[in-house]
């Protein structure tokens, strides 16, 4: 260790990283009050207790479901050297308490301010919209690790730090804990942050701190308004990200955008960077796909720009993947990556876990397990099938609890349109009675089903071996609304669930 100043340096292989006094970060924040020593130097910022180590700082927030004030003893316990909260609490022996005014207003200030501002070292690539942020993200991961660049990950599914794992638990981390993955990225080399930024994520000033270099727009339709209310606030809590696009450490900020969706000239107005956009239909877009052909196994299409024309042969399909790949694509030419490096990666990316994802163990019927939630993103994966099967189509989906009420009658809609055969199961019901979900989702299917069959079924494991039973050769069973989770989240109970497991086995049971 190596003590200078007010900061101390823990010199190891993974590079350095500092470490502050309580004083220097109750300095930070307007009526912050100190209770104990404050010259403890605090080694880490930790909302987790389970992840307190000798030297942390415990952050205690009240939260939607659990109040942090009550891992206090365990943090303490674990070896914290402080505790953040707003509250006043009892004196700890031997523990500092930095008590500020709100925590909501200090967390952006202090956190990135501890970790050394790690998002204005790496070059961050931020990515919004309803769908396509996963995939879209992989995508220009794969890119740029093509490019040589080290690269990690933030997203729905996990982080990646080049190729190490950390499973994720909302589509952008916390304040607390993504500074904390944005500080190691740094600390362990990397170059460059990919990041899916969600609309809560941007709402609550989670990606304080984080100067992106380029942000990626991929559509925008409706999701979440059991949150925002409306779909003007949606779109406006997107648009914070390109309005981010300002100049600052680091030079070359650049707006890309699908214009083929109408929020697209919101985004483009919000953003004083420079601008590529993206289309399939729309002719004035400095990238337009052209030649599209899709089948089974991939896509044929080129993507035409001022470079000329690249022609890409892909191993992933549907329309929305040529949509993410134009986005990809043009994030590589916003960082000035070779068109050799993107043509590489593209046509060797395998696809992402749980979109799209095909289960074959060896059936004459193809089974898709897809991440799709949202209206949207449900017509998207039904008319991708549509385009791969000669026969019918049979969907497996429901909504999940506690979420946007709107959108499931919607959904039914949709399902009932673009499917032979419909089974309406759950989702995650979280605090809401299963039963209650299905019934305003089947609303929606009666309306449009017709003379197509159509079934409810509660237990989504039975809703699969149902339908995989009913597929015949030529077939495609669409299994929605789950894709890569591997868990269901019922009341206050969440068991293992993974649809890609439960239609394997369905299908080994038909051997």
């Amino acid at each position: 260790f190596v003590v200078h100043g007010e900061a101390l340096f823990l010199v190891g292989t993974g590079g350095y990283r500092m470490r502050k006094k309580l004083k220097t970060l109750a300095a930070l924040v307007e009526g912050a009050v100190i209770t104990g020593d404050p010259d403890t130097m605090v080694s880490d910022l930790v909302q987790d207790s389970r992840e307190v180590r000798r030297g942390a700082m415990f952050v205690a927030m009240d939260g939607a479901h659990v109040d942090g004030h009550a891992f206090i003893p365990a943090a303490v316990k674990k070896g914290a050297a402080a505790i953040l909260t707003e509250r006043e609490i009892d004196p700890l022996p031997g523990v500092a308490v930095l008590r500020v005014p709100s925590l909501e207003a200090a967390l952006p200030i202090l956190v990135p301010f501890f970790w050394d501002y790690p998002g204005r070292t790496l070059r961050l690539i931020g990515i919004t919209g309803t769908n396509g942020k996963t995939t879209t993200s992989y995508l220009i991961r794969a890119i740029l690790r093509e490019a040589g660049k080290k690269t990690g990950l933030i997203g729905t599914i996990q982080t990646l730090i080049e190729d190490e794992k950390i499973p994720a638990h909302n589509t952008t981390p916390n304040v607390v804990d993504l500074q904390r993955l944005l500080a190691r990225m740094v600390e362990e080399g990397m170059e460059y942050a990919v990041m899916e930024v969600s609309s809560h994520a941007l709402d609550q000033n989670r990606v304080a701190g984080c100067a992106f270099d380029t942000a990626v727009f991929t559509n925008l339709t409706q999701d979440h308004l059991d949150y925002h209310g409306t779909m003007e606030s949606y779109r406006a809590a997107k648009e914070k990200l390109f309005r981010s696009l300002t100049a600052g450490e680091k030079p070359g900020k650049t707006a890309v955008v699908n214009v083929d969706d109408p929020a697209g000239a919101s985004m483009l107005a919000a953003a004083e960077a420079d601008h590529i956009t993206y289309a399939v239909a729309a002719e004035d877009a400095e990238l337009r796909a052209v030649e599209v052909r899709l089948f089974a196994s991939g896509a044929d299409f080129a993507v035409q720009g001022g470079f000329g024309r690249l022609k890409l042969h892909l191993k992933v399909t549907g329309l929305f993947n040529v949509y993410n790949v134009l986005g990809a694509v043009g994030a590589a030419l916003a960082e000035n990556i070779p068109l050799s490096a993107v043509e590489k990666a593209l046509t060797e990316f395998p696809g992402v876990p749980g979109r799209f994802e095909l289960v074959d163990c060896g059936q004459p019927f193809a089974v898709v397990v897809d991440y799709a939630h949202t209206p949207d993103g449900l017509e998207n994966i039904l008319k991708a099938a549509r385009q791969i099967t000669p026969h019918h189509i049979i969907t497996v989906f429901g909504c999940g609890g506690d979420r946007d009420k709107t959108k499931r009658p919607l959904m039914g809609r949709i399902a009932a349109a673009l499917s032979d055969a419909v089974i309406v199961t759950s989702d995650n019901p979280r605090s809401e009675d299963p039963s209650v979900i299905v019934e305003e989702v089947m609303a929606g299917v009666r309306e449009t089903i017709g003379v197509k069959a159509v079934e409810a079924i509660l237990e989504r494991r039975e809703a699969i071996f149902v339908a995989i039973a009913m597929a015949q050769p030529g077939d495609t069973v669409v299994i929605a609304g789950k894709g890569h989770e591997d868990y269901q989240i019922l009341k206050e109970e969440t068991i293992h669930f993974d649809d890609r497991e439960v239609a394997r086995e369905a299908l080994g049971g038909m051997a």
